[in-house]
C-alpha cells in the first residue's frame, strides 16, 4: 500500500520530468555553475551549529509554507520575498523555501525571490530524488537542500550528499526512525534533521526528538523539525539540545513572524536556567 510520501514522490518525479523536458541535464549543470561563480553558496553549516550553546538562543530556520498534506492551506503569502525579509530582521539563522507544487503550493519562483531578498542562507526544501534538482537548487541559488533519508537508498543518499557538498552547499539530512538516524551517521551526515511527523502517515509524535537526538555524534548540527505550535515547543527541543529548530507554520500563521522569532529564541533561552 502506497504511503503519503510514496504519493508524493510520484507527483515530484513527474514535475521533475517536466522541467527536465524543458531544461535538460547538461544545461542545468551549467547555470549551477554559472550561478556558484557570480553568487557562491553561502555557509549553511556555521548558521545552524552551535544553537546548544548561543547566548542569544536556539537558531530558527524559518520556513516559507503555502500548505502542507496535513493541515492544507496554511497561508496566502503574496510576498515570499517580503516574509523573508521579516524572517531575517527577527534574527532567523536561515529560511526554509517549499517548493513542491502540488502538495505544499511551493515553487522556484519562491526560492529565487527569496534568495534575492535576504542576506541569510536559504534552504530549497523539496523531495530530492534525482540529481538534477542539486543542480536546480544551486542554479537557484539555494544554499541547503533536504535530503530525506526515507525517500532515497543508501548509495543515493550517499551519492546525493556527495554532489551537494560538491556543489558547494550543505545539506539537511532528514530523519525519523532510529534505522534512519543511523543510515544518516553512517553517510557522515554534517547537519541531521530529526521530523517528528512521519512523511509516510502524517503522525505527529512530539517525543520523537528526544527519543532520537541521542544517537546523534556530538559534533553533528541537529535540527528538531515539526510540532512547533509556539515558543513552548522550542523550549522542549532546546532543553533536549537542538542546535535549530524547523518552523513553518506557527510562523506564516503568525501575525508578527519576527516578534515570533525572538520570542523562540527567548524561550530556547530560558529553558536552558531551568
Amino acid at each position: 500500500m502506497a504511503t503519503v510520501l510514496d504519493e508524493i514522490i510520484v507527483g515530484v518525479r513527474e514535475d521533475l520530468e517536466a522541467r527536465r523536458a524543458a531544461v535538460p541535464l547538461h544545461a542545468m549543470r551549467e547555470l549551477a555553475e554559472e550561478a556558484t561563480r557570480s553568487r557562491p553558496a553561502l555557509d549553511a553549516h556555521a548558521a545552524l551549529a552551535g544553537g546548544r550553546d548561543d547566548a542569544a538562543g536556539i537558531r530558527i530556520l524559518s520556513e516559507v509554507k503555502r500548505s502542507s498534506p496535513s493541515k492544507g492551506a496554511l497561508a496566502e503569502i503574496a510576498s515570499p520575498a517580503e516574509l523573508a525579509r521579516r524572517y531575517e530582521a527577527g534574527g532567523a539563522a536561515a529560511i526554509s523555501v517549499l517548493t513542491e507544487r502540488r502538495r505544499f503550493g511551493g515553487s522556484l519562483a519562491d526560492l529565487d525571490a527569496v534568495r534575492a531578498a535576504v542576506g541569510i542562507p536559504v534552504l530549497r526544501k523539496d523531495f530530492t530524488v534525482d540529481e538534477y534538482m542539486l543542480y536546480e537548487a544551486r542554479a537557484h541559488g539555494a544554499d541547503l537542500v533536504l535530503l530525506i533519508v526515507a525517500a532515497l537508498d543508501d548509495a543515493e543518499l550517499a551519492g546525493f550528499l556527495q554532489l551537494t557538498h560538491e556543489l558547494g552547499m550543505n545539506a539537511l539530512v532528514e530523519a525519523h526512525t532510529p534505522g534512519e538516524v543511523e543510515r544518516a551517521v553512517a553517510v557522515d551526515a554534517r547537519i541531521v534533521g530529526v521530523n517528528v511527523r512521519n512523511l509516510k502517515t502524517l503522525e505527529v509524535d512530539p517525543e520523537n526528538y528526544r527519543n532520537l537526538a541521542p544517537q546523534l555524534p556530538a559534533d553533528v548540527v541537529r535540527v528538531a523539525e515539526s510540532g512547533v505550535q509556539g515558543p513552548e515547543q522550542v523550549a522542549e527541543y532546546a532543553r533536549d539540545g537542538a542546535d535549530a529548530v524547523l518552523v513553518g507554520e506557527a510562523l506564516v500563521r503568525h501575525g508578527d513572524p519576527a516578534q515570533a522569532i525572538r520570542d523562540f529564541r527567548a524561550a530556547s533561552l530560558a529553558a536552558r536556567t531551568r
